[in-house]
């Protein structure tokens, strides 16, 4: 396995161009193809009266903003992909879910790399939400968006099908690194069951040519996402494969306590899958 299209959600705003910088790079790794969409919708909130008549000169000048916002997207992703074999759609709809419909057609999809904002959903396409939505692995960039090494890795590992699947889905990834950890965070009465578990997963790794090895922490409930990044920082790791928890409840996408604590404010690369 490895991954042939790489999905990136580009925007115009200059603070989103690591973003861009980081699928770019991973493109040329793996000989891919990288997608760029542009999407961006109209924020309704912002263009209606106090009796809830959407305003027509408003609605007119928000449409222009946004094809101007798309233009200045499409240039940014062919800056960073003029030397690649690239494609480029520009959608006015939200990017969450235009960025899970055409993630039909990729591997692996590239999210973060931007400071968080209050942009909200019609114009940034949230990590959590590409999780949930897409059906494929999402490589999350921290906001600094430096260049992934990816020459030692954690395996944040739970006896758990999105766990399964995120080992699966990170395998390119794996089978090119220096060394994998695969880190279960676990209560004291489990631990013995934690170190057979992580044991199997490693000896699963190496049998695909993956140097794995196997550790086991004890923490609290609250502490394991804090716990995780500590042992990358210990380990020189610059990215963490984890299964992402959660769920639709009510339509709304509600993510599990460590997934979104993950999420919160990346220190290194993370790569869910759901």
């Amino acid at each position: 396995m490895t991954y042939k299209s790489i999905l990136v959600h580009a925007e115009h705003l200059a603070a989103a161009e690591p973003r861009l910088a980081v699928a770019a790079a991973l493109a040329r790794r793996f000989d891919a193809t990288l997608v760029g969409l542009g999407a961006e919708s109209l924020d309704w909130a912002g263009v209606s009266d106090p009796y809830g008549i959407a305003a027509g000169q408003w609605l007119a000048v928000v449409a222009e903003q946004i094809q101007v916002d798309l233009a200045s997207a499409e240039k940014a992703f062919r800056r960073y992909a003029k030397d690649l074999n690239h494609e480029w759609l520009a959608l006015r709809e939200a990017p969450d879910y235009a960025m899970a419909r055409l993630s039909r057609s990729a591997d692996l999809i590239v999210a973060g790399g931007a400071p968080l904002d209050d942009t909200g959903q019609y114009r940034t396409a949230a990590p959590a939400d590409l999780v949930l939505l897409s059906g494929r692995p999402v490589l999350v960039a921290p906001p600094t968006g430096h260049s992934l090494r990816a020459e030692q890795i954690i395996v944040a590992w739970t006896d758990s099908r999105e766990a399964r699947r995120a080992l699966t889905d990170a395998m390119p990834f794996l089978r090119t690194a220096d060394g994998v950890t695969v880190l279960e965070i676990c209560a004291d009465d489990n631990l013995e069951n934690a170190k057979h578990q992580t044991g199997e997963v490693a000896r699963h790794l190496k049998r695909h040519g993956v140097k794995a090895a196997a550790k086991t922490k004890v923490a609290r409930n609250s502490q394991v996402a804090g716990a995780i990044y500590g042992e990358a920082r210990a380990q020189g790791a610059d990215l963490i494969v984890s299964g992402a928890y959660g769920h639709n409840r009510f339509q709304e996408l509600v993510l599990g306590g460590v997934t979104r604590d993950l999420l919160r404010n990346p220190e290194q690369f993370v790569l869910l899958s759901h």
